[in-house]
Order: structure tokens, then C-alpha cells, then sequence
């Protein structure tokens, strides 16, 4: 065998050159391009929420609600106050879109006009409810210890006395009217607000980006609004969202006993009580203020449900 056809050996090594390597076409330029685009907490809490037809459906209708609430009672020719006994408790017509009421008062502008002292009254004590929650939570659940035993006792005390039963005597000791109905509202509807907030703040507290805002001279005060607040801002906002329609709930309520806004104001819940006589002959003087306050609360509901699925990041 000739030294031509000696095989080589696996362990024979081939040296290369430069000239061996070619580079591909790749733009040095564009190599550290991001080619994705980054994505904020809060587009990809939009992103998900979209995805939710149920929550987004629900968005839509409140929106429309509060729109014609708005803009319903001012594109009818009548008043809610003005009496016609000349046309009493008529039937839907094109003259009075949903008939009128036993004093002639067109049912439409009364119940448009209703469900936006009711809107009024759910959102403005949900936002109250919200500071108050915010700020007590934010302190028991921040400085621990004494501080939240002794406030964390009063909230249990103040929460065990009976919604209900404060809210009216409020109401009877004091004349009813809208700031009546949102202060009665709010006297314990914060509670439930500051222990989520406590809860959320406890967790947070001992996290690393906390513990290297303290170690950089942070007080206590910036810790807590700039830094553990806005990080339970998802929980917060799912919180008062539902809230919302249980202030709409317990105003309808009230006003369904008597207690609410007095004539010849209305609410939703004093229309449903006027018409409850004679619903069996006069339906729709029930039905319509029965649909929207229950369409009202539902769409409420769904949508907080969405909200909270969207903001959670444990389904992302």
C-alpha cells in the first residue's frame, strides 16, 4: 500500500484559515434591535381584558347607561317633576317612550333621571370608600405590629355592627337626601377596602425593591404612595369596582323603604316602590327602572370579574 492511500487518522487535525469562514448576511446594525415591542403592565392588562367579549360587552353597556343617562333627560320634551293628571299611568307610546305614572310624569325622563342620582350616589360613595380604604389599609398594613392590632380591632368592631341598621338610623336621625345616602353609605363600606389593602401591603412590605428605597434614605411616607400603593393598584381597582354596584344595590334599597331621596326627586329604587301597587296593572312603570338597575349591576359585576382576571398575573 503507497503512502498515497494511507487513510488518515481520526485524531489528524485540519488547520483553517480566515479564508475558510464567510459571513452571512446579518446587518451588525440590526442585531440588537428589539423586534418585539415591550409591553407595560397596563397594555398587557388592555390586551387580556380585550380578549374578554363578556367583560368588553359589559364595558359597552355601562358606557351607553351612563351616556343616556347624561343625555337622556335632555332630549325629551319633559320635565320630571311636571304633573299631567290628564294623562295618567298611559301605556308606552310614541308620545312618552315608557308611558307615564300615576301623576302623568313621563316615565322616561324620570327614569333616566333616576338612574343617574343612582350612578351618582354608587360611584360617589365607591370613590369615598376607596380613600378611606387606601389610607387606613396602607397604615395598619405598613407599620404592623400595635398599630395595625389596634386599628385592625376598631375596623372588626365598627364592621361588626349591622350595615343595615346604621345606615337607616343615619338616615332617620338626619333629613334623607343624596350626601345623607352617600355619608350612610360609607360609614363601614370602607372596610372591606382597607383589609384588602392591608393584605396586599403586608405581602409587599419585605420585597427587594422596598427594602432598596429604605436602604436609600426613602421615609415612610414615600415607601407607601410611591411604592407599595401603586404596586396593589389591581386589586385596589377591581375592589372598587365591584363596590360600585353594591352602593347602586343598598341606595335602591333604601330608597325602596322610604329612606332614599325624597319626592319629587327619584331614584330607581323609590320608582320601583311607587309603581309596586299596581305593577299588575300598570307593568312597565316597574319594569323599566327594575331592567336598568339590574342591567346597571350586572354589567358592573361582569366587568369587575374581567378586570380582575386581566389584572392577575398568575393567568397571564
Amino acid at each position: 500500500m503507497t503512502t498515497n492511500e494511507i487513510p488518515l487518522s481520526k485524531t489528524t487535525s485540519v488547520e483553517l484559515t480566515p479564508e475558510d469562514f464567510h459571513k452571512i448576511g446579518t446587518d451588525e446594525k440590526q442585531a440588537e434591535i428589539i423586534q418585539r415591542e415591550s409591553l407595560s403592565a397596563w397594555r398587557d392588562a388592555w390586551d387580556r381584558l380585550k380578549k374578554n367579549k363578556l367583560a368588553m360587552t359589559s364595558l359597552v353597556i355601562l358606557f351607553l347607561i351612563i351616556l343616556a343617562a347624561i343625555v337622556g333627560p335632555l332630549i325629551s320634551k319633559f320635565n320630571y317633576y311636571s304633573n299631567d293628571l290628564l294623562n295618567t299611568n298611559q301605556p308606552p307610546s310614541s308620545e312618552h317612550w315608557f308611558g307615564t305614572d300615576d301623576l302623568g310624569r313621563d316615565m322616561f325622563v324620570r327614569t333616566w333621571m333616576g338612574a343617574r342620582i343612582s350612578l351618582i350616589v354608587g360611584l360617589a360613595a365607591a370613590l369615598i370608600d376607596l380613600m378611606i380604604g387606601v389610607i387606613y389599609g396602607g397604615i395598619m398594613g405598613y407599620f404592623g405590629g400595635r398599630v395595625d392590632a389596634i386599628m385592625n380591632k376598631f375596623s372588626e368592631i365598627l364592621y361588626s355592627i349591622p350595615y343595615m341598621l346604621v345606615t337607616i338610623l343615619l338616615l332617620v336621625v338626619f333629613e334623607p337626601s343624596i350626601g345623607t345616602i352617600i355619608l350612610a353609605l360609607t360609614i363601614t363600606g370602607w372596610i372591606n377596602m382597607s383589609w384588602i389593602v392591608r393584605g396586599e401591603i403586608m405581602q409587599l412590605k419585605n420585597r427587594e425593591f422596598v427594602l432598596a428605597s429604605r436602604s436609600m434614605g426613602a421615609g415612610s411616607g414615600r415607601l407607601l404612595f410611591r411604592h407599595l400603593l401603586p404596586n396593589a393598584i389591581g386589586p385596589i381597582i377591581v375592589t372598587l369596582t365591584l363596590s360600585v354596584p353594591s352602593a347602586i344595590f343598598s341606595e335602591a334599597f333604601l330608597s325602596f323603604l322610604g329612606l332614599g331621596v325624597q319626592a319629587p326627586v327619584a331614584s330607581l329604587g323609590s320608582m320601583i316602590n311607587d309603581a309596586l301597587t299596581g305593577w299588575m296593572y300598570y307593568p312597565w312603570r316597574m319594569l323599566f327602572p327594575a331592567i336598568l338597575i339590574s342591567l346597571t349591576m350586572l354589567a358592573f359585576n361582569i366587568f369587575g370579574d374581567g378586570l380582575r382576571d386581566a389584572l392577575d398575573p398568575k393567568l397571564k
